[in-house]
């Protein structure tokens, strides 16, 4: 559990330091603008952290789930070669969508500038300074999303479910305290 803790405060360290700097940096100078490569650099690790934090918080339930509804095979299920294994696949899930996302959205090309003015980069208005029809890619981006999302947000709430059904069957007090202790911190993160 404290591996995945440290792997999640350092995304969350990633995607506050990817709009922070330039937010502040646009208050001292009283500037909105940002430019093309920031924006691209800043949507790409904006997104890496996200989409690797959500994975993150998916493969936590996992571990939740093994350490309550199977104690006894929990080191054989998450050994350390298991948790770097699912931690780095969380990882690269993160680059991958973001590559794909930052790729995909900047291979437009661009009839209004390259200057956002704003200091945090968002798909929706670099897809107004495009000058070709970005419906089909609009669609498409929404529709991965969705289903990356959708598997990570069903994995969660199976596991939840499983989780409490052995919670709630176990008999003594005390025990169900215990255990539902162990799962709020996550479940905090998660809402």
């Amino acid at each position: 559990m404290y591996f995945f803790l440290l792997n999640l405060s350092l995304l969350d360290l990633g995607s506050i330091s990817t709009i922070l700097p330039k937010f502040l940096a646009n208050s001292l100078w009283e500037t909105r603008a940002i430019s093309y490569t920031g924006c691209a650099a800043q949507l790409f690790f904006f997104l890496f952290c996200a989409t690797a934090e959500y994975c993150l918080l998916t493969i936590m339930a996992y571990d939740r789930y093994v350490a309550i509804c199977k104690p006894l095979h929990y080191r054989t299920l998450l050994g350390s070669r298991a948790c770097v294994h699912m931690a780095a696949a969380a990882w690269a899930t993160g680059f991958l969508y973001s590559l794909l996302h930052t790729v995909s959205t900047f291979s437009l090309p661009l009839y209004k500038g390259n200057a956002l003015d704003q200091f945090f980069c968002e798909i929706p208005q670099i897809l107004k300074l495009s000058c070709s029809d970005t419906y089909l890619r609009e669609v498409g981006l929404i529709v991965f999303s969705a289903c990356l999302i959708s598997v990570c947000f069903i994995f969660i709430v199976l596991s939840y479910v499983q989780i409490f059904r052995a919670v709630l069957r176990i008999p003594s007090e005390q025990g169900r305290h215990k255990a539902f202790s162990t799962c709020l911190p996550h479940l905090a993160v998660v809402f």
